[in-house]
């Protein structure tokens, strides 16, 4: 694998010189040519530094001949004969150009058609690329439990503490104020009823049942599943991944199996977690505001909710974390050559597990309406 093309701009006394780094070429350019063609932008380019270009095809001359109007004769280019013979023939050949289409003049009714079919078409993408992934996850889990040598043992138990112990004081905390808020709201309101006594079953049922594995699996979403994208990205993009298939080693069992186990195993204890949190912040305000002591509050919890409640909110966890562990290492290893895509494969990690975890929750709600639990 190369090194992805990018360039710098040196200030001299002769005047602006471009420096290429990398491979210029259909593979590794990604948007370097767009971003070269900005920076030259009503500057004169005086000359070539091709000192650290690598491999150079016909994708990198159109980017060349686009941005600084490059010959075979500029500085620095004849230096490079094969870079200066595909100068000379690219510029033989009709101009293209960098720049995607404008629908600027596109009556509204067809923008709106182009823009929903490009939707359509980038959403069953992303849906067949997360069954592909889905599909080696599998595979890589079958060889796990064929052969438990494998796991990376000291890799995942250090995950763990980064998904679950550095993530406890954050999630009790918010499930604190979350169950506390409850507290207040259905006392406001049962009060006015004179049924201020029934908030101790509002509160049960709304963190045992929802609250508590909704708001640990969101901000694990905003935690860890962006963690885990950064981390591959940065990797993928300094070339780590292919160091590692060079040495023979699977970067599913490298780098996601880890990621993946120590999130599955993680998650329900952290929701557990988020349900005493939550309790204890709805025993706290009914005891001050509607004087209902802590002893009464859990005796009428355990007769009036019992357990049922607390399964079914557990059981969500193990789901929400296989969807959080495998976008945020999906779109880790998505990452292209440059900043720009971590940044937006990241950013996309956070947003597909928080939208994936509010549909799965409205799916569990369905089933268990349709199972009477």
């Amino acid at each position: 694998m190369g090194r992805a093309a990018d360039f710098y701009l040196d200030r001299t006394e002769q005047g602006l010189v471009v420096r290429l780094v990398g491979d210029w070429t259909a593979v590794q350019l990604g948007r370097a040519g767009v971003r070269l063609l900005h920076a030259v932008h009503h500057h004169e380019v005086a000359a070539f530094d091709l000192a650290e270009l690598g491999r150079f095809d016909t994708a990198g001359a159109h980017a060349l001949i686009a941005a600084a109007n490059a010959d075979a004769q500029a500085p620095g280019v004849a230096a490079r004969g094969d870079v200066a013979h595909l100068l000379t023939l690219v510029r033989s050949l009709p101009p293209c150009s960098l720049e995607a289409p404008t629908r600027r003049g596109m009556p509204p009714i067809k923008r709106f058609l182009v823009r929903t079919g490009e939707g359509v078409v980038a959403g069953a993408r992303q849906a067949f690329l997360n069954f592909a992934f889905y599909g080696k996850l599998l595979a890589a889990l079958s060889r796990l439990a064929v052969d438990p040598r494998r796991l990376r043992a000291a890799a995942t138990v250090d995950l763990m503490e980064r998904v679950g112990l550095d993530a406890l004081p954050i999630i009790m905390v918010t499930n604190f104020f979350i169950g506390a808020t409850i507290a207040f709201l259905g006392t406001d309101l049962l009060r006015q009823f004179g049924a201020s006594v029934f908030t101790v079953e509002l509160v049960g049922v709304g963190v045992l049942r929802e609250f508590a594995v909704v708001i640990a699996c969101v901000i694990l979403a905003g935690r860890s599943a962006s963690s885990f994208a950064a981390e591959i990205g940065a990797m993928k993009m300094n070339q780590e991944v292919d160091a590692i298939q060079v040495l023979g080693v699977d970067p599913f069992e490298a780098l996601v199996l880890p990621r993946f186990i120590a999130m599955v195993t993680m998650t329900p204890l952290l929701t557990f977690a988020s349900m005493i949190a939550g309790i204890a912040g709805g025993i706290v305000v009914i005891w001050t505001v509607a004087d209902l002591t802590p002893a009464f509050f859990l005796e009428r919890m355990l007769q009036n909710v019992g357990i049922r409640h607390f399964w079914v909110g557990l059981a969500k966890a193990p789901v929400f974390a296989i969807v959080i562990a495998a976008i945020g290492c999906r779109q880790g290893l998505e990452v292209g050559g440059d900043v720009e895509q971590l940044g937006r494969r990241v950013t996309a990690a956070v947003v597909q597990a928080l939208f994936a975890i509010i549909v799965f929750d409205a799916l569990f709600a369905l089933l268990y309406m349709e199972m009477g639990v």
